[in-house]
């Protein structure tokens, strides 16, 4: 995913209008928001400097290293200059400065049995487990029963793949737009913390190149990890679930999150939930 750096740049820059920050705004702009002399005057740097670091290249940098030699209190700048959010700033030093090779992780496989057992153990709430390319490496009865993991062939076992790429999921999700732009903003904050996964790599490629929604999306550089939040299933069995969810980086293996869908106890779904376990265990 080589030019995230220079791309996340440049779309930052380009909605911050010269106003906001001080600046005249008279005069014929030929691109929106702040120029690249803007942004290195404001953030107190050499033109040549922002440059070469919108190029993702640092100083005394190679085409191998990239922008290894950029501070933290260049980045810092930078980040208050173009008005970025929490996760935007911390994307922006993932991608500005990635962990040398050595010390990259390498995916697990699968989780610990002791995590799949945690799983089955939450019998009442649907719960699984992602990697970093949002591939679903464990999941429980009832997660399978609301969203059928064990249906799906193990090399598209992935909610990104399973979203942009099964006509199905637009009625499965009647907020489809919304969890679309939330699942690439998780994936492309995956991609500045993992930039040699190949997994990864494999997902955003694939996607790329049959999903017109996902490439527009994936353009416009959002950055968002998403830990908690509503999501609304239409089931064909259960019907409509709302489904709070809240999801947990597993201690011992950074890469992998558990997603657990929490349900106010007593609601419609829970009751809805509750009978969807009791088919699924029939086998009905």
């Amino acid at each position: 995913m080589d030019g995230d750096l220079g791309d996340f740049l440049r779309s930052r820059r380009a909605r911050i209008q010269p106003e906001e920050v001080g600046l005249p705004s008279h005069g014929r702009r030929r691109v929106p928001g702040l120029r690249r002399e803007e942004v290195a005057q404001l953030a107190g740097v050499s033109v040549d400097y922002y440059i070469r670091l919108e190029q993702g290249r640092g100083p005394g940098s190679t085409s191998r290293t990239k922008s290894a030699g950029v501070s933290d209190a260049v980045l810092d700048a930078i980040a208050r200059v173009l008005r970025l959010d929490e996760t935007e700033h911390a994307y922006l030093h993932a991608v500005a400065r990635p962990p040398k090779t050595a010390e990259r992780r390498r995916s697990a496989p699968r989780v610990r049995p002791g995590i799949q057992l945690l799983l089955d153990s939450m019998e009442r709430t649907p719960a699984f487990v992602l990697g970093p390319a949002m591939d679903v490496v464990a999941w429980n009865a009832l997660a399978d029963a609301v969203l059928g993991f064990s249906r799906i062939a193990p090399a598209h076992r992935n909610t990104a793949l399973q979203l942009f790429l099964d006509p199905g999921t637009h009625d499965l999700y009647p907020d489809w737009a919304a969890v679309a732009a939330q699942t690439v903003a998780h994936l492309r904050l995956g991609a500045g913390s993992h930039p040699d996964d190949r997994r990864l790599r494999e997902v955003v490629g694939e996607l790329s190149l049959k999903s017109e929604d996902f490439r527009r999306l994936w353009a416009d550089h959002q950055v968002k990890a998403c830990m908690y939040g509503v999501k609304r299933v239409r089931h064909p069995l259960a019907g409509l679930l709302t489904l709070p969810y809240e999801s947990l980086v597993l201690p011992e293996t950074p890469d992998r999150t558990l997603v657990a869908y929490t349900p106010e106890p007593g609601s419609e779904t829970a009751e809805r939930l509750t009978l969807l376990g009791s088919w699924a265990s029939t086998g009905a």
